[in-house]
């Protein structure tokens, strides 16, 4: 048997689930980059707009759900503790983001919508009790830089924007709560059932929170919502809640920088709003950042 090279041992290369997760995080966070546009094109209230988000959504993904595992559906029940936390916790995030949405741009509601980038994954080495490693320390100051490089180019810091600013902020918080929690329900139960109950979960506190806003409720038009039901809710959290699985905090923490780049896209293609070279600078300083951590195999995984 040939001996094994330090080389060898220091270069892990990830499982094909991994790769197959870390396609299935980039694409739910470009999926996910959709749900602000659609929020502005909704002709409802924001929060009635994440309450249609998820009452649409949960019919096809309780289906899909049975479909694939009745059982797991059954013994969520004991879970039932923490997949009303981690409900609320999302129900509050998507009203707190949708109402922020409408006060700031595009770019700047995802990428503060998103500050779970730093909180999940520094959740995750305290949850494993350890330092990151030199590689995920560069991949963590890479994603500063560009999420930095974002923030003050893409992304338009204002005096107007401030109260929309904050509202996202507060979702990203929320956001990191909701992560930490379907994390651990994840170690238990498979993808579909854990979004579908989860999902559940946030429609009655939604309704609760739009009726006291006293919002509209009832659309005209139903194509955005619908977009938002099946783009954002079933295929971009169904490949989030499905990468939380197989991923570590770290790379899904990173993976989040994905949406305010695609989302400055969108707000310059369709509302003008500016976008620089800096901004491509920043994007490949995301991807890089990417690029490291996908190469490191989670001790934990």
């Amino acid at each position: 048997m040939q001996p094994v090279s330090r080389e060898t041992k220091a270069m892990p290369v990830p499982s094909s689930s991994s790769r197959g997760a870390i396609v299935a995080v980039i694409a739910a966070n470009v999926a996910l980059a959709f749900g602000p546009w659609f929020v502005r094109l909704a002709d409802t209230g924001p929060v009635a707009a994440a309450f249609w988000r998820i009452a649409l959504a949960v019919p096809v993904l309780l289906a899909a759900a049975a479909w694939v595992d009745r059982g797991a559906l059954r013994r969520g029940r004991l879970l039932w503790p923490a997949l009303l936390v981690a409900g609320v916790a999302f129900a509050l995030d998507l009203g707190s983001w949708h109402v922020g949405i409408l006060g700031t741009t595009l770019a700047n509601s995802t990428l503060f919508g998103n500050c779970a980038v730093l909180i999940f994954p520094v959740y995750g080495f305290l949850a494993m009790r350890r330092w990151p490693t030199r590689a995920q320390g560069a991949a963590l100051a890479l994603a500063a830089i560009g999420g930095a490089v974002l923030l003050g180019r893409s992304a338009e810091l204002s005096p107007r924007h401030l109260a929309g600013d904050l509202f996202c902020l507060l979702a990203g918080v929320l956001y990191a709560v909701y992560f930490i929690v379907m994390a651990r329900v994840r170690r238990e139960m498979p993808p579909l059932p854990a979004l579908a109950l989860s999902s559940l979960a946030s429609l009655l506190p939604l309704l609760l929170i739009a009726l006291a806003l006293g919002e509209t409720i009832m659309p005209t038009d139903w194509t955005p919502l619908l977009g938002l039901a099946l783009v954002s809710q079933i295929v971009g959290q169904g490949l989030m809640i499905y990468a939380l699985g197989h991923l570590s905090p770290l790379v899904i923490g990173l993976a989040l920088l994905v949406q305010p780049v695609v989302a400055g896209t969108i707000g310059w293609s369709v509302y003008g709003e500016a976008l620089t070279p800096l901004d491509a600078v920043g994007a490949l300083l995301v991807a890089a950042a990417l690029a490291i951590v996908s190469t490191q195999r989670s001790p934990d995984r």
